[in-house]
């Protein structure tokens, strides 16, 4: 993907629920309890860090046990300060304050809370593409007591694993977006590493490439352990009992949830769509276009998915009166523009949605040439009466602007091709007269019949009106 890329439009929830989704979050409902547990006793080191012999109180404080305890309390004290939950008043003696956004988490806007929660999701995310602390002890010694940090020797690229994991929460969201279930399923580890190692043009993974995905399998299955507590995903880690399976014992490769399951939540589809927007990806959401004009609804769905279309449209005819909502619909959709015919396929489907209020609209524009057939097709759908017949000039206009709109929004799919075949065998003169239509796409339109059609005899037919058609336009 480059700066510039679009992606499919997503779905999110009302703010106020996300908001509540993350002030439900492990991570973050700890890191505030910390935070107001915190008092003027609490002392930390020069990197922010809770001292040790304060971390088990505030393990106590946060209800755990175990032999964790005091990792997971440092790390909601981390996130704490990241979050600006907790601030750092004086480095030298060590003492905090309660941070200016601790009081956004009980008294802010769905907005703020959400900030907040997504400043504990980039500190979350820069966490996970560090190695373990073990490993960078080792490789600050350096092997020659220098207290120089080696990223030789530790085998680590800070900026290539930030790439990496960048890549897998971008492909992570593609696959979300593009399912168009309420709730996505979720997506198998191998999968999601296949998707940024193996070049899209392999058809046979090799070995090599195999061993590489099985390696990003298992720093994933670290990651995403990392990831789930801050409410990014819901995760199903890696069946342990794999890695300890012999080579030469069966293994079963039909299950596969034992290889790691994914899922982004609502509130990591919002988080990651955020991230996108900094990065400069156009990544829209259902919804954007609603208090926009027609025009820009009807450009600005020709690209999305027919699920997402829909989605949107409603929402943009929910805040508008139906009559006038079809007449702006229907004065978007004009135009000789090489976009035009898509806006009308699409200001069609809109009309679907109005319903028989928008009956005056309709007949308003029955004489109208590139609107007329449109309005034909909707009022009889409608059942509605005395609805004059099209002259033949209109039937094949508005055939030549449906396959040109059909060929922009599917390229030469299965089903279009089907359309051709259909449409070249119930009119057995349609090339010689269809090459006459006055109409901007005619010729493309003809030529990708010619190139659709199964049939050589067929095929030629509509290549030699494309010509002529190109012949009388260039006349």
């Amino acid at each position: 993907m480059s700066d510039s890329s679009t992606l499919p439009p997503v779905l999110l929830h009302p703010e106020a629920e996300l908001a509540r989704d993350a002030l439900s979050t492990p991570l973050l409902s700890r890191a505030a309890r910390l935070a107001r547990w915190a008092g003027p006793e609490a002392r930390v080191d020069a990197g922010g860090g809770l001292v040790d012999e304060q971390l088990p109180a505030a393990a106590e404080a946060l209800g755990l046990s175990g032999e964790d305890a005091d990792a997971e309390a440092s790390e909601a004290w981390r996130i704490a300060v990241d979050a600006g939950l907790v601030e750092v008043v004086d480095e030298e003696e060590g003492t905090v304050r309660a941070g200016d956004d601790l009081a956004l988490l009980t008294g802010g806007s769905p907005q703020d809370v959400l900030g907040v929660w997504r400043s504990a999701l980039e500190a979350v995310i820069a966490d996970a593409g560090t190695p373990d602390l073990g490993g960078l002890v080792d490789a600050i010694a350096g092997g020659d007591g220098s207290g120089t940090l080696d990223l030789d020797a530790l085998d680590w690229d800070p900026e290539a694993e930030a790439a990496f994991l960048d890549g897998i929460l971008g492909n992570l969201y593609l696959m979300t977006a593009g399912d168009p279930a309420p709730s996505p399923a979720p997506v198998p580890l191998p999968a999601l590493a296949a998707s940024v190692i193996v070049p899209d043009d392999m058809t046979e993974p090799t070995n090599d490439v195999l061993e590489q995905v099985s390696d990003a399998m298992m720093r994933l299955d670290e990651q995403f352990r990392l990831l789930e507590p801050v409410g990014l995903v819901q995760y199903q880690p890696v069946d342990e009992s794999l890695l300890g399976e012999a080579e030469d014992e069966p293994v079963d490769d039909t299950d596969i949830s034992r290889y790691g399951l994914v899922r982004l939540t609502p509130l990591g589809l919002y988080g990651l769509r955020a991230r996108l927007q900094e990065a400069g990806f156009d990544a829209p959401a259902v919804g954007d276009l609603a208090d926009k004009g027609a025009d820009v609804l009807l450009d600005g769905t020709a690209a999305f998915p027919p699920a997402a279309a829909h989605a949107e449209t409603q929402q943009w005819l929910a805040r508008r009166q139906p009559l006038a909502a079809a007449r702006e619909l229907l004065a978007a959709a004009r135009g000789s523009d090489e976009g035009a015919p898509l806006r009308r396929l699409r200001c069609q489907q809109a009309l679907s949605l109005v319903g028989g209020s928008a009956e005056p609209a309709l007949r308003e524009v029955l004489d109208d040439a590139e609107l007329g057939g449109l309005a034909r097709v909707w009022l009889t759908e409608q059942g509605a009466s005395d609805v004059p017949p099209p002259t033949e000039a209109m039937i094949f206009w508005l055939t030549i602007d449906t396959l040109a709109a059909q060929l922009a929004a599917e390229g030469n799919s299965e089903e279009l091709q089907a359309l051709v075949e259909g449409l070249a065998r119930q009119h057995s003169g349609f090339f010689a007269t269809a090459w006459r239509v006055d109409h901007p796409a005619t010729a493309d339109v003809l030529e990708a019949m010619g190139r659709l059609h199964p049939d050589k005899k067929v095929a030629k037919e509509a290549r030699k009106a494309a010509f002529k058609a190109r012949s009388q336009r260039a006349g």
